[in-house]
């Protein structure tokens, strides 16, 4: 194994460099939701990161049974989890979670409808806050619901896909939990209506 001397770069350092530049895209896109969307901190600030609460976890603490499936979201972890009912299915999803206390709702609900292509319309609070917001946005690549959603049986809540990907892993919802376009159509295969989920 080679030497680095003390002039080269350390591991580090390039790592660090490395991820800056791949990352670069994302800091260029633009900002107009800066408001909504929980943001970093100063780089050049030590941050102690969430890595270690993402992590797999058994089913059985949170259900009796995985009878259609069923579907855990950590809201401080900000990961979803998603068992299927053979137990032959197991996957971990990055979120986006709610903004604030008052927005997040934890309990039990389950999948009462699967849209592809949901429509977007903003809640009444949600329009009190924000007036400047359309009071509609049709199925494409700008609904903020992404292109696929699962409606819970609380009403205006859904798991669904984002079109602004900054938002995952963060406080950056309505109340709604959101993931990678990708995740929830893989997420929207696996699951059906009377799948279980539990919002902790």
């Amino acid at each position: 194994m080679a030497k680095i001397q003390s002039g080269g770069v350390s591991r580090r350092a390039f790592l660090a460099g490395t991820a800056t530049v791949i990352g670069a895209p994302a800091l260029a896109q633009s900002m107009n939701s800066a408001a909504t969307t929980e943001m970093e901190s100063d780089i050049s600030q030590s941050v102690r990161r969430n890595i270690s609460s993402f992590r797999t976890l058994h089913w059985q603490p949170y259900f009796s049974n995985l009878n259609n499936g069923a579907v855990l979201v950590d809201t401080q972890s900000r990961a979803l989890h998603y068992w299927s009912e053979d137990q032959s299915v197991y996957k971990l999803y990055p979120t986006s979670v709610p903004m604030t206390e008052e927005l997040t709702r934890r309990g039990r609900t389950s999948v009462v409808q699967k849209v592809v292509g949901p429509e977007w319309r903003p809640t009444p609070s949600m329009l009190e806050r924000n007036p400047d917001w359309p009071s509609y946005v049709g199925p494409g690549p700008d609904n903020p619901l992404g292109t696929h959603a699962l409606y819970l049986s609380w009403t205006y809540y859904r798991i669904h896909g984002t079109h602004d990907t900054r938002k995952i892993g963060r406080r950056s919802s309505n109340g709604c939990i959101g993931l990678y376009n990708e995740h929830i159509q893989e997420l929207f295969g696996l699951t059906k209506v009377g799948t279980q989920v539990l919002l902790i």
